[in-house]
Parts: C-alpha cells; sequence; structure tokens
C-alpha cells in the first residue's frame, strides 16, 4: 500500500515505519492515524516482517503530537470520535504480535507520546524530550496515554507529567522507567536495529506468546493471567520450535527457530 505521510522499509526481517511529515514536526493528522493502523494492519501480516521499528522524519521531532490546527476545529461529539480512532490504532499496535520498538528520536508529545507507549520497547536518542502537554491546551490525554502512562511508571509520577503538562529529557524519562535505552542520536537507527536483531533470534512463537501474555495480564486477575501463561506454554511445549530451542541449548548452539 502506498502511504501519504508514511514510509515503509523492509530488510532482514525487520521494517522501519517512519510518521513523514517533517514540516508539521510529524504530528499527527487524521490521515496519519488512519495510515498507522493500515500500516500496523500489513505489517502483522507480512511473512517478511518479524519485528518493527517506528520512528520520525527528520532530526527534531519523533511525532510532536496531534495536529492542533485539525483538532481545534472539533465539538464534543467529533472530538469523543477522533479520541477513540487514536485509541483503536494505537490498541492494535500495542497488540501486534510481533515485537515493536519506538526509536525516538526528538520531541515525543501528546500523541506522540501515547505513540512511543503504545510500542512495546522504547529506545531514545539523548536529544529526545518526553510531555503530555494537553492540560496547556484545555483537553487531556486522548490516545491512552492517561491508561499507558500510569501502568508503565506509576500513578505519581504519570500525574506529575500529565497534570503538569512539562516535559523531561531522555535521561529523566530513563531514570522513571519511561524509555528502556538511551543512546546518541547518531547511534539511534543503528542501535534500535541491532537491538530488535537480538530479539528476533529468539523464538517467533514464543515471542508472540509472551506478547500476548504480558498484555492480557495487564487487565486480569492474577489467576487469570497465570491460566494463560500456562496454557500458552503448554501450547508452545507442542511445537517445533521449543523441541529445536531446547536441542540447540544441550548441543551448545544457536537455534534455527521456524515459527512452527
Amino acid at each position: 500500500m502506498a502511504y501519504e505521510f508514511l514510509t515503509l522499509e523492509v530488510a532482514d526481517g525487520s521494517a522501519l515505519l517512519t510518521v513523514n511529515r517533517p514540516d508539521r514536526l510529524n504530528a499527527l493528522n487524521a490521515r496519519t492515524i488512519a495510515e498507522l493502523e493500515c500500516a500496523c494492519y500489513e505489517l502483522r501480516e507480512r511473512a517478511d516482517v518479524r519485528g518493527v521499528i517506528i520512528t520520525g522524519a527528520g532530526e527534531k521531532a519523533f511525532v510532536a503530537g496531534a495536529d492542533i490546527a485539525e483538532l481545534a476545529r472539533l465539538g464534543p461529539l467529533d472530538g469523543a470520535q477522533v479520541s477513540r480512532k487514536g485509541q483503536d490504532a494505537f490498541r492494535f499496535l500495542e497488540r501486534m504480535p510481533k515485537p515493536v520498538l519506538a526509536a525516538v528520536n526528538g520531541f515525543a508529545l501528546g500523541g506522540g507520546l501515547e505513540l512511543a507507549l503504545a510500542c512495546h520497547l522504547r529506545i531514545a536518542s539523548s536529544k529526545a524530550r518526553f510531555g503530555l502537554p494537553e492540560v496547556k491546551l484545555g483537553v487531556i490525554p486522548g490516545y491512552g496515554g492517561t491508561v499507558r502512562l500510569p501502568r508503565l511508571v506509576g500513578r505519581g509520577r504519570a500525574l506529575e507529567l500529565i497534570l503538569t503538562g512539562e516535559p523531561i529529557d531522555a535521561q529523566e524519562a530513563w531514570r522513571i522507567g519511561l524509555v528502556n535505552r538511551v543512546v546518541e542520536p547518531a547511534a539511534l537507527l543503528d542501535s534500535a536495529r541491532a537491538w530488535l536483531q537480538q530479539i528476533l533470534a529468539n523464538g517467533p512463537l514464543a515471542l508472540a506468546a509472551a506478547l500476548e501474555s504480558v498484555d492480557h495480564a495487564a487487565a486480569a486477575t492474577a489467576e487469570q493471567a497465570q491460566l494463560l501463561e500456562s496454557s500458552l506454554f503448554g501450547l508452545l511445549a507442542s511445537t517445533a520450535d521449543m523441541q529445536e530451542g531446547m536441542q540447540a541449548f544441550l548441543e551448545k548452539r544457536a537455534a534455527a527457530f521456524r515459527g512452527r
């Protein structure tokens, strides 16, 4: 599929999906949100893609937020609809059965931080900045930020970011657990690719099951979460990948997983 505001490159099993509106600091308008959802559907189905990196075009911004000029025209009904569309797109991304890394190269504000939060892991340039400034505009985060941020960094730290609207730098984001790694700007994409390849060396069925189990546990009781974990463990025990992984360990060699 051809995209207007995204670019997509695929190599060595990994996809690089770039939000490409650098003249608008990659701000998320309705078309970009719709394209992100379509791209996630495409990447989920593509057999040549085993993992995804999401980043922003240019050096200044990952995604600097939603398109304010577009949002300023909204009323209560279409405002709720826009929020739901963004939530649905980011929830689909969050539930991808393939690992998704956010490579945050600059400003990740508002909807941009919410996009990064929907990814499974986050690696940041040392020049990146993170924030949810919506209260400064008289609204609140609308693409899942009030849900995902407290779960990731805790209620108190999340409320500090949400209620002040003030941004934090990459080192502070790392300190509070908002990002997993911080690297120099020139090394960002290479580091993200190397990290993703390290992950993709593991069993693809196991990766998908781990993502599903962790996602389910976020909204389940401990008993329910552990029941799914046991079921997934049992299913994996019936796979050729499990046999290969165990045999490779015993033979002290790298496993050759085939996703079956």
